[in-house]
């Protein structure tokens, strides 16, 4: 129950995002496509938050998803769309910037 407790207030342990990528995970930058030509993580996927529920058909549910905007929010409000509409491995991984340490 304590583990619970903790993982809702986000106290939990830490997903190793390194290691969803490494067993397969895709990276969503749901930034506009502007921002997203000024700098991204190299083999993330573009898919503005506005526009992702239009293209939920073409992820996979069983594929682990990774979501990543400018600063986690819209990655956030990603994360939680994808949740609701069936997806069982999201991941908010916040800044892109702090994922391209995971670039391949």
């Amino acid at each position: 129950m304590i583990d619970a407790l903790k993982k809702m207030l986000g106290m939990g342990p830490k997903t190793d995002l390194g290691d969803v990528i490494a067993k397969g995970g895709i990276i969503i930058d749901v930034r506009t496509t502007g921002e997203y030509a000024s700098g991204h993580v190299k083999g993330s996927v573009n898919i503005p938050l506005a526009g992702l529920g239009a293209h939920l058909s073409k992820l996979k549910k069983d594929k682990p998803i990774i979501t990543c905007c400018a600063s986690g929010m819209r990655s956030g409000s990603a994360k939680s769309m994808l949740k609701a509409n069936g997806f069982t491995e999201v991941h908010n991984g916040g800044s892109w910037m702090q994922l391209k340490k995971f670039e391949k």
